[in-house]
């Protein structure tokens, strides 16, 4: 039976690329990076990251915590049903293609996924796609408590994902101040694919399929079914820097996640608590984004011209500002022992001694620094600094 069972997990892997959701969020990951690198360029004459580094970055920052969850979703024996699974991946698709990324956390789609059953279970509705019939979930509520176990999981590794990578793929967008002062904000804007592996009973994949792998436990028939969740994420820092931010930000979506779960424990003894521990965390992961949101537009940007030397807006990675331990909203006061006030400063005093660099930076708590580097002729001209003009 274990090898029945094996045999049949390696074949329900395969399940995840009959999903268009999949092929779409590899396809808007690709358009996510060439939409920055064409900003970049536009505004600094050179791209910070490559521009295949949302696609990439996709599955090498979430892959281990998709295995987690799955083998946590297939050993506890959390059951999905075919009908969520596809509203969840159709909601999630939606979302992906008109780039509503701010409501793109995979919990406000489960809550909508969960929302559309009892819906069609309400007014008796249903529809075919081929020979798939979907229809309304009379037992919405019961399977409530399964979607907010996964779905709530899936919330706390959005937040460590935001809070780890967050600050690191935030791009520079130059913009006005209320004053005319060209500053520097900071857009987010990320995919991740958390491939899950759950238990669907019954015939899960459309009948049309029929040589889908199931295996039969008791009376019942039960297929593993490997779904694609999308984190979809967006968030701008305007007033606070990017690596003081994204971790806040991460923490607050964690403790959603883990509240997601602690109230859904509720429907072990009152069946209707999963159903509003997904409504209400819908609505909470909406609240951290708008209360974060709302508090980077308000007060100056973190990262704008100042007198007393060149704020740095970007650093190219693997350049010798990068190598020299040089981050964002740091500010240039003197290079090559000449006090610099702007870019064309700052670039005619690196030019006095093209071999060997000093400067001196004013870190983030306004202490000094002196950072020294030896430079080389395959080195960035302009030692890969991006600053505000």
């Amino acid at each position: 039976m274990w090898q029945e069972i094996g045999l049949e997990l390696v074949k329900g892997i395969g399940k995840l690329f009959i999903n268009p959701l999949f092929y779409v969020t590899i396809c808007f990951a690709v358009l996510l990076g060439y939409v920055r690198v064409k900003r970049e360029r536009r505004s600094f004459r050179t791209r910070i990251l490559w521009g295949w580094t949302e696609a990439k970055r996709m599955f090498t920052d979430s892959w281990m915590y998709a295995l987690i969850l799955s083998i946590l979703s297939t050993g506890i024996g959390l059951t999905l049903t075919t009908d969520w699974v596809v509203t969840f991946s159709l909601i999630s698709a939606i979302i992906v293609v008109l780039f509503m990324y701010q409501i793109g956390s995979p919990i406000i789609s489960a809550a909508l996924a969960i929302g559309a059953l009892w819906i069609g279970f309400k007014m008796n509705y249903s529809f075919s796609i081929l020979s798939f019939n979907w229809v309304g979930d009379s037992k919405w509520i019961e399977l409530s408590l399964p979607v907010s176990m996964i779905v709530g999981a899936a919330v706390i590794i959005e937040g460590l994902l935001i809070r780890k990578t967050g600050a690191e793929s935030a791009s520079p967008i130059l913009e006005k101040s209320s004053r005319g002062l060209t500053s520097a904000s900071y857009l987010s804007k990320r995919l991740w694919m958390l491939p899950v592996l759950s238990i669907v009973p019954g015939s899960v994949i459309p009948d049309f399929m029929p040589y889908w792998p199931q295996f039969t436990f008791g009376s019942e028939t039960f297929a593993f079914v490997l779904f694609p969740v999308v984190i979809a994420f967006q968030q701008k820092a305007r007033r606070t820097l990017p690596v003081n931010l994204y971790p806040k930000l991460g923490k607050a979506v964690i403790t959603v996640g883990v509240a997601t779960i602690g109230l859904s424990l509720i429907a072990y003894w009152l069946p209707i608590a999963a159903a509003i521990s997904l409504a209400l965390s819908a609505l909470a992961r909406i609240g951290v984004w708008i209360y974060f949101t709302v508090k980077e537009r308000q007060g100056n940007y973190a990262v704008s011209p100042q007198d007393s030397g060149v704020m740095i807006a970007g650093v190219l990675p693997e350049s010798p500002a990068d190598k020299m331990g040089l981050v964002i909203g740091e500010c240039i006061r003197k290079v090559n022992g000449r006090t610099v006030t702007n870019e064309r400063e700052l670039y005619e005093a690196i030019q006095i001694n093209a071999a060997h660099c000093r400067l001196e930076v004013l870190d983030h708590q306004g202490e000094v620094r002196l950072r020294q580097h030896v430079i080389y002729r395959h080195d960035h001209h302009r030692l890969g600094l991006l600053v505000v003009r």
